[in-house]
């Protein structure tokens, strides 16, 4: 298939537009989009077509408590490493859309599936972890394609998470997401417009 430039041009909107979402409008995602959200994810590229990403949807209510509570604390934690006009910055961000994401997934990536039998990971084991960051990148565009908002809490405890969860052994937590409709959309990313950091653009080297 050869792709044109108005499809070209539609990635590179999706791209721009892509942002980590923290302000969640509660209406429900309806579950037929969710299936189909779900499958995309599954066109993800991964190491020996291991597919390592398991996720769990959290409906609990003392679960999603529970991860809320353990955020808060690590959140706590880290605002104590910084001081001045850094923390009163800090403080200002709004890390989390806890409250109101009406979808939250927990991510994990197994550490040795038996899928894939080894192929390429070999010298690298670290490619299952980038396996999984890639299907939660593709289920970010996907889903901004579709109009949702995504967002990555990551001021979380991983052990913690994996222990609430109780996931089998070799579950390494990866990601845990929120989803939903943005009560806006906008393409600066929130720590540009916050002037906590702006985008750098000398990471290509030529050798």
């Amino acid at each position: 298939m050869q792709f044109d430039n108005a499809q070209s041009e539609a990635l590179t909107q999706v791209l721009r537009w892509r942002r980590d979402v923290r302000h969640f409008r509660t209406d429900p995602v309806p579950q037929a989009l969710l299936d189909e959200l779900e499958e995309l994810m599954d066109y993800a590229p991964s190491v020996g077509n291991a597919r390592p990403w398991r996720v769990i949807r959290v409906t609990d209510p003392g679960l999603r408590a529970a991860v809320r509570a353990n955020f808060n604390r690590c959140n706590a934690e880290a605002a104590a490493d910084y001081s001045d006009e850094k923390l009163t910055e800090y403080l200002a961000l709004k890390l989390a859309g806890l409250d109101a994401a009406p979808v939250q997934l927990a991510v994990f990536t197994e550490s040795d599936p038996p899928e894939g039998h080894g192929l390429g990971r070999r010298t690298l084991p670290e490619t299952l972890r980038q396996s999984t960051a890639m299907a939660i990148h593709t289920l970010w565009l996907a889903a901004r394609a579709r109009n949702l908002g995504l967002g990555m809490v990551s001021i979380l405890e991983p052990r913690a998470i994996e222990a609430l969860f109780a996931v089998p052994p070799g579950w390494e937590f990866a990601a845990y997401i929120c989803l939903g409709y943005p009560e806006f959309t906008d393409d600066t990313p929130l720590l540009h417009r916050k002037g906590w950091q702006e985008n750098t653009h000398d990471a290509w080297r030529e050798r």
